[in-house]
């Protein structure tokens, strides 16, 4: 019986560290047996001794972290995220990767596509073929409107499911990342996959990341998993460069009224709460989802549109809030 206390305690205080490194506090009276008093295990200290403990953990878990390596030829990277899929993460990834080309022509700007999942640069960047090799055994990327692109879809075919397990996608990612030849880069724009996972935290370790756009759409539901994404990067030391609310109205065409379908300002609410910047609103618009569809941006393929203007808003925020704080 001492020996499976002494084994239970010792779980405990392993699941306590891990836990935080993704910043999930134990409930610890959820895990303490029926025969044992509640107040006989205690993971909270107060003043000197809380600092301490706090310390002690930041070191074990710095040990632990890998060294983080830029990318060859790359000046700085911006990760697009969302908590959950279906809020046109990909789709804002994509033009802002292009906005921030059309609002600087002197801008190198390249997509990496990071969902390995369900990968949609390819079909929206119009894109397909497989990379071809370098001399140095490096994968070139595949370029479409000027913009380089590099994703899982060009290494598999288009209706293949990839059923991997997580080893072989932190393997993927690491070859997607480091065995591209990217060239000279002043931003290149990360596609996460949606969620807060492996893939998200191996990034964000191994790599210095510029800052990070959170898209959500204005509803209850999609917010609360875009709130869970922000505080991840904020957990792993990258600046959240501010939220961008998608599909936040819809306009009817024939009459131009106004509705909105998700919800209005859900995603400027959260972004005060969060204390972060709203970087700008992307309507629901048939325009933005047309061209989507045929791989012709709605940046590059309307210009002169509404739309194309929203997401170059988002751009220059974006570059702004760059220059504001710089990593």
């Amino acid at each position: 019986m001492v020996k499976l206390h002494d084994s239970y305690k010792r779980f405990l205080q392993i699941y306590t560290l891990s836990s935080n490194i993704i910043g999930t506090p134990l409930l610890a009276s959820r895990f303490v047996p029926a025969h044992q008093n509640r107040h006989e295990i205690r993971f909270k200290t107060s003043g000197a001794g809380e600092r301490a403990l706090q310390e002690r953990q930041r070191q074990h878990m710095a040990r632990g972290l890998p060294k983080q390596k830029p990318i060859a030829g790359v000046k700085e990277v911006i990760v697009v995220a969302s908590g959950k899929g279906g809020v046109g993460k990909s789709t804002t990834a994509v033009n802002l990767a292009l906005g921030l080309m059309a609002n600087d022509q002197s801008k190198s700007v390249g997509i990496l596509d990071a969902d390995v999942y369900g990968p949609s640069v390819p079909k929206l960047m119009n894109l397909k073929g497989n990379p071809e090799l370098t001399d140095k055994n490096l994968m070139r990327p595949l370029v479409n409107f000027g913009i380089p692109c590099m994703s899982m879809g060009f290494l598999v075919e288009e209706v293949a499911p990839i059923v991997w397990r997580g080893l072989m996608v932190m393997s993927a990612i690491e070859k997607l990342i480091r065995q591209v030849d990217w060239g000279n880069l002043d931003y290149l724009v990360i596609d996460m996959p949606p969620g807060t996972g492996d893939v998200q935290l191996s990034i964000t370790q191994n790599i210095p990341i510029a800052g990070a756009v959170i898209v959500s759409t204005p509803q209850d539901i999609a917010l609360l998993d875009a709130r869970r994404g922000a505080e991840m990067f904020r957990k792993v030391n990258v600046q959240v460069l501010g939220l961008v609310q998608n599909m936040s109205v819809f306009q009817c065409p024939k009459c131009s009224h106004q509705t909105h379908i998700f919800g209005s300002d859900g995603a400027k609410e959260l972004a005060q709460t969060l204390g972060v910047e709203m970087l700008g609103d992307i309507p629901l618009h048939l325009n933005i989802r047309e061209t989507s569809d045929k791989g012709q941006p709605v940046v590059v393929s309307s210009p002169d549109s509404p739309e194309a203007e929203a997401y170059r808003r988002v751009a220059a925020a974006v570059v702004r809030r760059l220059a504001e704080h710089p990593r």
